[in-house]
């Protein structure tokens, strides 16, 4: 079956020193990913370089067998959507507003919303448990309301691929695990393909199928959770000592730093 992403020997940085260093990986459709490493490792560059956000790189990166780069935009976000870490608006729009903005590369002319737009958003909005915000300026929003609001607008474009970059950052505990089960729903019953970036490896260990560790732009570890969050790997990718446990209720692992 052919990968949803192919990249062979991807480099790119944002001056002359690399950022991401001769990668090579498939991912395949329908795969739930999660992004771990330090900070600086390359992590956000890469969901980027995927998202077809940054463009000067060397090598190839294939979108469901196209070369990424000779998609246009509006191609991309017909089947992609992305949502970064954080969000700010100028305007004053309302979450309704937002969310709506996510049905502008399905709209084949004229500036008008039709019952499909309209539709979609609405159902975004109720498994974002964002529709009592619809008329709230997004300006004046929690960070968390914010978040979920993207995530609305980004699930609007009935996207085949989810990339998120640093989703939770701003949530707490408990709106993270129900941020994390509205991404396991979307991969287990619409077949989504997910790739979120976190440092958050025990909440990546529960949900994600796949686990891909970055250091210094290079893939150093990459299977399931279980299989990368071992106490060497740990110490290789993020130069802590910890003790790895199983999960009680037997979703993957867990780990608690130990020096």
């Amino acid at each position: 079956m052919e990968p949803i992403f192919h990249i062979e020997r991807l480099n790119f940085g944002y001056t002359r020193r690399p950022v991401l260093r001769g990668i090579t990986a498939d991912i395949a459709s329908g795969e739930f990913v999660a992004l771990v490493g330090p900070n600086g490792a390359g992590k956000s560059t890469f969901l980027k370089v995927l998202a077809g956000l940054l463009r000067g790189y060397t090598g190839s990166v294939e979108f469901c067998g196209q070369r990424l780069a000779e998609l246009s935009s509006r191609d991309l976000a017909k089947r992609l959507a992305f949502v970064p870490q954080e969000t700010h608006m100028v305007f004053p729009f309302t979450v309704n507003d937002i969310v709506m903005m996510g049905r502008l590369p399905h709209r084949a002319a004229g500036f008008f919303d039709t019952r499909r737009d309209a539709d979609r958003a609405r159902e975004a909005m109720e498994l974002t448990d964002t529709a009592g915000l619809s008329k709230k300026v997004f300006s004046e929003l929690s960070g968390g309301e914010r978040q979920r609001t993207v995530l609305a607008s980004a699930l609007a474009q009935d996207p085949e691929v989810l990339l998120l970059d640093e989703p939770t950052v701003y949530l707490d505990l408990k709106h993270q695990i129900q941020f994390y089960d509205i991404l396991e729903r979307l991969n287990a019953e619409r077949q989504m393909t997910i790739v979120s970036v976190t440092h958050d490896v025990n909440l990546a260990a529960r949900y994600a199928h796949r686990m891909i560790a970055i250091r210094g732009g290079l893939f150093v570890a990459d299977g399931s959770p279980e299989d990368v969050l071992t106490p060497q790997h740990l110490y290789e990718i993020f130069e802590i000592t910890a003790a790895v446990f199983k999960r009680p209720d037997g979703r993957g692992s867990y780990i608690i730093p130990t020096a």
